[in-house]
């Protein structure tokens, strides 16, 4: 994030009803706090992510969980998913009528933005945290988010 991006989101802070306010960006993180102060710190790789608010929403189709009991399907060792990292607005595109961000069966690097998760009136770039494939579009177009959803199954090589 740029110092110009931060600052914003301080704005916007102290000037809405909001007391608090976390963002992620990729394995970058802020906080910012009525009354408090603003932490920027990188995450470490090895921190387990924090559990979404709900279940996720199950994958199927894959040959790896076909046969497993119990109703809880697996994702394949080489399928990641690409999360929210806050709650907002989902978007494949940066304008209606514009071409995708990415596509299924389309290559993306670490960092490249898949899409866009609008929230209090700030667009924000989601970035790829993969080297691989897109294999599904997890949410629809327009749609609400909540933080930690998955939005993409990324096949990593």
């Amino acid at each position: 994030m740029r110092k110009q991006e931060i600052e914003e989101l301080i704005r916007l802070v102290e000037e809405s009803g909001i007391n608090e306010l976390e963002v992620s960006h990729g394995r970058k993180r802020i906080r910012i706090s009525k009354g408090g102060s603003a932490l920027f710190h990188g995450v470490a790789a090895g921190q387990p992510p924090a559990p979404a608010p709900h279940p996720s929403p199950q994958v199927a189709g894959s040959e790896d969980d076909a046969g497993e009991a119990g109703g809880e399907e697996k994702l394949a060792s080489n399928l990641k998913q690409i999360k929210s990292p806050m709650v907002g607005t989902f978007y494949r595109a940066p304008a209606p009528g514009s071409e995708p961000f990415a596509e299924i069966g389309q290559t993306v690097a670490v960092g490249q933005t898949v899409c866009i998760v609008e929230a209090m009136k700030l667009m924000n770039e989601i970035g790829s945290d993969f080297n691989g494939v897109i294999r599904r579009v997890l949410t629809e177009n327009g749609q609400p988010v909540e933080y930690g959803q998955p939005l993409f199954l990324i096949e990593t090589k």
